[in-house]
Formats: structure tokens, sequence, C-alpha cells
């Protein structure tokens, strides 16, 4: 089959590889229809993170097209959605919910494993990792917001703790952070203040939801929105983009008790030069269900016997939520906290209901203006 190959930084190709072929009775192989590529993609291209030579991509949907003989979830000629990590759904780190750090998952395009921009994957442990997209005719932009894009957004909002009347802040105007818009707007958020300086992202952002928008950046823009908000600062900060002004912005702008809620993987690489604000008081990663065995096996809903501890239907996306409240120390402060270290950023568990939110989040985006 073709697929692309990264060969190091600034070199990726296209290449042939070997078509892959069911290897256990979990596996499933799927014929990728749609891919994109993602930012951390573009940061092993760009030489700024490591990434071994051989195929990438974790971005894809496809149509099941052979099944291991222990398949029970999924089907051939279902469409599937993959995560950016597989995983076996069973381990202690599954079953606390925590599907990223799975004692034996990885992910797609490393350790020998077909990445998603190519023709077609082996997928492991397929009940545990693929979810079945509900519906037909979906368009294609669709498909490809639904991939990765607006349930990072969608993520993003939740990780915050939007909710009905909040006065939300998005820190990025790419692609995660207008859908971040979307997300808000979905969720009941009452004022939602874009951070974006490119004219054609603000009248997107505005046409999406936005109430307002701050086009500057830096301590600017922290001025802004505080005056904005009456000097007290938002109730959510959404931070899409993952560079050190960025958080920096999404601090400063949050009120006290408010939420700060993490989506990009930029974080975690910026962690030693990071410079927080002083409402900073404690960083940690945070789990949403107390029993995520019992909210997944009722969340099975037609869609056929699967392991209790299945994943997120939102591609098992990136999370972090920071608690801020008023410091008694002066000044910023360097982080330095085992929350940013490997192993701790891990993909969240967002919903209960995987085929309810499909549909949501393919609603929200194709109610979207164009």
């Amino acid at each position: 089959m073709r697929a692309a190959i990264f060969a190091g930084p600034h070199d990726i190709k296209v290449g042939d590889r070997p078509d892959p072929v069911i290897v256990a009775p979990t596996d499933a192989v799927v014929r990728v229809t749609l891919t994109c590529v993602c930012g951390s993609d573009l940061w092993y291209y760009r030489g700024l993170s490591s990434h071994a030579p051989g195929p990438i991509g974790h971005e894809f949907v496809g149509v099941v097209g052979q099944v291991g003989a222990d398949i029970h979830a999924i089907v051939v000629g279902d469409l599937v959605v993959a995560p950016f990590k597989y995983s076996d759904g069973t381990c202690a780190n599954c079953r606390a919910g925590w599907t990223s750090s799975c004692v034996a998952g990885g992910a797609f395009g490393t350790d020998g494993f077909d990445g998603g921009q190519g023709e077609a994957v082996r997928v492991p442990f397929v009940d545990a990792t693929l979810v079945r997209v509900p519906g037909s005719g979906h368009s294609d932009g669709t498909m490809r917001s639904l991939l990765d894009v607006m349930p990072t957004g969608h993520h993003a909002a939740v990780s915050a703790g939007v909710r009905p009347g909040s006065v939300v802040a998005v820190v990025g105007d790419g692609a995660v952070g207008l859908c971040a818009v979307i997300a808000a707007r979905r969720l009941g958020a009452a004022r939602i203040i874009a951070l974006s300086r490119n004219p054609a992202r603000q009248a997107l952002a505005r046409s999406f939801g936005a109430t307002e928008v701050v086009p500057q950046r830096g301590e600017e823009a922290t001025e802004a929105v505080l005056e904005l908000t009456d000097r007290i600062g938002v109730d959510a900060a959404l931070e899409c983009v993952g560079t050190a002004e960025s958080t920096a912005t999404a601090f400063a702008v949050a009120r006290p008790g408010s939420m700060v809620g993490f989506v990009d993987r930029g974080l975690q690489r910026a962690r030693p030069t990071r410079r927080v604000h002083p409402r900073l008081q404690l960083l940690q990663p945070i789990r949403r269900d107390p029993d995520p065995g019992r909210r997944q096996s009722e969340a099975a809903d037609g869609l056929g016997r699967r392991p209790r501890h299945q994943p997120d239907p939102a591609v098992l996306l990136l999370r972090y939520r920071a608690r801020v409240t008023d410091s008694v120390n002066a000044g910023a402060t360097w982080v330095d906290d085992p929350a940013f270290r490997d192993g701790a950023i891990v993909w969240g568990r967002v919903v209960e209901d995987i085929p309810d939110f499909c549909r949501e989040l393919i609603a929200a985006i194709e109610a979207a203006p164009s």
C-alpha cells in the first residue's frame, strides 16, 4: 500500500509499505477514507519533537475491511473513527479511565504500527479502541472535523467547565480554537470572547458564536479581557494554542476559582520555561467519572457488546484542568509539577453516551456556517 513516511525533520514522502493483515484475534484492518495532519505532526516535521523514521499520522476515519475472531463491537463495513492511541480497555489504567496510559497501548504510527496517513491501518484492541460513527451521508468536511478538531475544541470547553451562562475566553483562532467557540456556544455560554488577530478568523469566530473579539496578544490581551469582564476575569479559559504566551494569557484572564482547559501537546514541551500567572495554585490531571465501568456499560446503546471500559467517543482527547485561586505569593511561579511529566498527560473521559455524543457533534458541525 501507499503511505506517508517520515524520514526526518522537513522530510516526509509517500512510499510503499506492506499491506496490513490481521495478526491477533482482537485486530481489525481499516481502509482509510479520510485523514488529517495534526499539530503534533507539524512538531515532528519541524524537528521540535522527536519521531522515529517510518509511518506517521494518527487522525483517520475509515471503513472496516477485516476483523479478527474476537471482535464484538465492530463489524465489516462499519464507518469508524480512531483515537490518537489504541488501548486494551482492560488494564488497571484503562479501568481507571486513563486509556492513554494503557500498559499494552501505544500510538498509531509508532512501534511498528501503521500510521493514519496511509491507505490502510491494522488496529489492535478494536473493541476498546475504534468508535463506530452513527448515521450515514455525512460530508467529508463534517467527518474531518469530527476526526479531531471538533472533539478537541469540545474537550477544551468541557475541561474548563463551560456551562449555561458562563463567560468564556478562547485563546487561539486555529481550527481547534474555532471549534472551541462552537462547543462553548453549544454548552450554553452567555459570552464567548475570542482572542484572534486574523480578520478572516475573527469573522468565523463571530459566525460560530463569539460575542466579542480581542485582537491583542500578551499583556495587552489580558488587559482587554479584564476590561470586558469588569476586572474579574472569565469563568472558563480555553487554551487552544500551546505556547508559553497563550498559556500565560489563559491563566491571567481566568477569574479566581475558574477552570483552564488545555488541549495542546505543546504544553508539555514548554514546561521547563513556562511562567504562569500568580493565581495558579494547583495544576493536576482530573478524572471526570468516578465509576467508568458502570458508565461505559450503560453506554453500549445498541452498538453491541463492548468492554466495560471502552474509551471516550470524542477520539480520546488530551485534557488538563487547572484550578485557579487567589495566591498569597506575589509574582509568577515557575511550574515544575509532576502533572506535567511524561505519563501524566492523559486522554480524558468526556461523555457517557457514545452515539448521542457523536450525533450532537455532527449536528453542531453541520449547523455551523461554512
